[in-house]
């Protein structure tokens, strides 16, 4: 749950300050299985999405200075909390085996009929 606003004349009412609510989904890709016949261990993949969340949650991005003056469309958003898992796993957030994952995707679900992604790569070396 955020708040925001948007900057530019196409955003409409959405220029004003609103909030919104978003399901989040995080895949994460890898071309073979690990040691222990993973892509990921489930439970410290959720454990890391949520403290990669637990800073936007209940914010009005407005007032983030490291989203300062940025429209934080649903793309944005998910690219910003594409980009953090990223660097989590860079740094072994979910273990040495994690860095050799192929690419993380993060797609923030407004409703049923409204959602927006993001998917990259881990590593520079898996980018096309």
């Amino acid at each position: 749950m955020i708040a925001h606003s948007f900057d530019g004349d196409g955003f409409g009412p959405a220029q004003r300050l609103h909030g919104a609510t978003y399901l989040v989904d995080a895949a994460f890709r890898r071309a073979q299985l690990d040691s222990a016949g993973l892509v990921v261990d489930i439970a410290a993949a959720a454990e890391l999405l949520s403290t990669v969340l637990a800073p936007l949650n209940y914010r009005n991005l407005d007032e983030d200075p490291d989203l300062a003056g940025r429209n934080t469309t649903t793309e944005f958003l998910a690219g910003v909390i594409q980009g953090r898992l990223v660097d989590a796993i860079r740094h072994e957030a979910l273990g040495t085996e994690a860095r050799s994952l192929a690419a993380v995707a993060v797609t923030l679900h407004e409703s049923h009929i409204a959602w927006a992604g993001y998917e990259g790569p881990v590593n520079d070396s898996a980018a096309p």
